[in-house]
């Protein structure tokens, strides 16, 4: 059940927190849920989560999944692992500087690593996770082409990037003859923050109309992470950041309580069912069980015309 053979967007797991926020225990019962559930797609990432782990560098979400798949047999056979290179601190607590970046070494050597810590022979897709623009992009593209042909990635994708750099790298892979990224992932969820204001989060890259064009145009695929805002469409503990505080917020938010009311549907799952319909794969990191299953049940929302007419209109 590759995303590149199926038509129907999926809910896929973000692991971020798992081994620092997440507890190892609780991090398997939501694997397990969410395998249970149907799920079939993990994200991760080489540098998860180095900004909160004491070591001060990344590695203990591919750890987690690793002793999950190790305590549960066949479970490598019902999941696709997606991980990302480019951002471990080399250094601990020294980030960015000491961030691996995308040599043609550091991909290898930092996906040699995820491997190991996942205890797999292969991953479903590798992602640069942000661009690194000290490196020719043409040397990047050739070391993920190079993961490819040996079997050690089944497809390549790029996280964090502008579209003009992903076509140029399509371009590169061509005159390489090796796999081109066929994937793009990037921030994306129904409130927008205002027009031109920076993001608070470091490496953030906002979806934009024209990513979507080039993917459509191109057949790429599409994952969204923050997804659900943290949780902020439901929780009165975690207001949306300030740099969304203008009248379209209000606006996309009324509409989405009356959605969810008329559709016996949680704002959490029309907010994903809006992600769904427009072809886009959302990530949801979730720390309980009960998150999982809410997220999943978005799968069974239908979003008419109508619905995503009101919430374009008060976007």
């Amino acid at each position: 059940m590759d995303n590149n053979t199926t038509t129907d967007p999926q809910i896929i797991l973000g692991t971020m927190d798992f081994g620092t926020r997440v507890a190892p225990d609780d991090a398997f019962a939501i694997l397990d849920s969410f395998v249970a559930g149907g799920g079939v797609w993990l994200d991760t990432a080489n540098c998860y989560s180095f900004w909160v782990d004491p070591s001060g560098v990344g590695g203990a979400s591919e750890r987690v999944i690793g002793a999950w798949l190790r305590a549960r047999p066949g479970a490598r056979d019902k999941v696709r692992i997606a991980t990302k290179v480019r951002q471990n601190p080399l250094v601990p607590h020294s980030w960015p500087q000491s961030a691996e970046g995308l040599s043609a070494r550091a991909v290898r050597t930092g996906f040699e690593e995820s491997l190991a810590r996942l205890g797999v022979d292969h991953v479903d897709l590798l992602w640069a996770h942000a661009e690194d623009r000290t490196v020719p992009l043409e040397e990047t593209v050739g070391a993920f082409g190079e993961l490819v042909s040996k079997g050690a990635a089944l497809r390549v994708g790029a996280a964090n990037h502008a579209a003009w750099r992903v076509e140029r790298a399509r371009s590169f892979a061509r005159e390489q003859g090796v796999e081109p990224w066929t994937a793009l992932q990037l921030r994306h969820s129904l409130v927008q923050p205002r027009p031109q204001t920076p993001l608070a989060e470091d490496g953030h890259r906002l979806l934009t109309d024209e990513d979507l064009d080039f993917a459509r145009s191109e057949g790429l695929t599409v994952w969204s992470y923050s997804s659900l805002m943290w949780g902020s469409y439901v929780r009165t503990d975690k207001p949306l950041p300030q740099t969304y505080d203008h009248p379209g917020t209000a606006r996309v938010l009324a509409v989405l309580n009356d959605v969810a009311g008329e559709l016996s549907a949680t704002k959490n799952q029309v907010a994903l069912a809006w992600l769904t319909r427009q072809g886009i794969d959302p990530i949801v990191g979730v720390s309980r069980v009960q998150q999982i299953e809410e997220a999943l049940a978005a799968r069974h929302v239908r979003l008419g015309d109508e619905h995503m007419a009101r919430f374009a209109e008060a976007r």
